[in-house]
């Protein structure tokens, strides 16, 4: 491991610390609070069925951080759709029960226009409006597909 470098362990602490003191933030675009609670913590280290892996899961904590400034300067959204979802644990049948979610996207330029990210806030129902994810968007300035960087971004982006 190199000297210095932030562990999976400590990104996820830190992510965890952030939704804990903060637990919600004001979205100007909504003009009320997106809750930071544990189905969005969860969602960055677990996918529908698996857990994503380190890189991913390193790339997602590190990005929670500016994700939170977009949305505290959104304005707009880019992005929308609606869906139905499995809510809850089977019942005896081995059903869920199913409700209507919205999501949102709201995509940003950010670090002195160096990355384009997209932050996904989610509705369940009639509930409270919640950060989902977080993510890469898009190309890099070089014209390249952005994909999962290999490339520790945390020392750029965590204080």
């Amino acid at each position: 491991m190199e000297q210095g470098r932030v562990t999976l362990v400590e990104l996820k602490e830190r992510t965890q610390k952030i939704f804990e003191d903060a637990k919600s933030v004001y979205c100007p675009y909504f003009k009320e609070r997106v809750i930071l609670n544990s189905d969005g913590l969860h969602h960055l280290q677990f996918s529908a069925r698996h857990e994503r892996n380190q890189t991913e899961q390193r790339l997602k904590f590190s990005l929670v951080p500016l994700g939170l400034e977009v949305i505290v300067k959104s304005g707009t959204i880019q992005e929308y759709r609606k869906e139905l979802v499995a809510i809850g644990k089977k019942d005896q049948h081995g059903y869920k029960k199913m409700k209507l979610a919205e999501y949102w996207g709201l995509v940003a330029i950010v670090k002195n226009c160096s990355l384009k990210i997209r932050v996904v806030l989610r509705r369940v129902g009639d509930g409270n409006i919640a950060f989902w994810s977080i993510m890469p968007y898009g190309q890099l300035g070089n014209g390249k597909k952005q994909r999962l960087a290999s490339v520790d971004l945390t020392d750029d982006i965590l204080p």
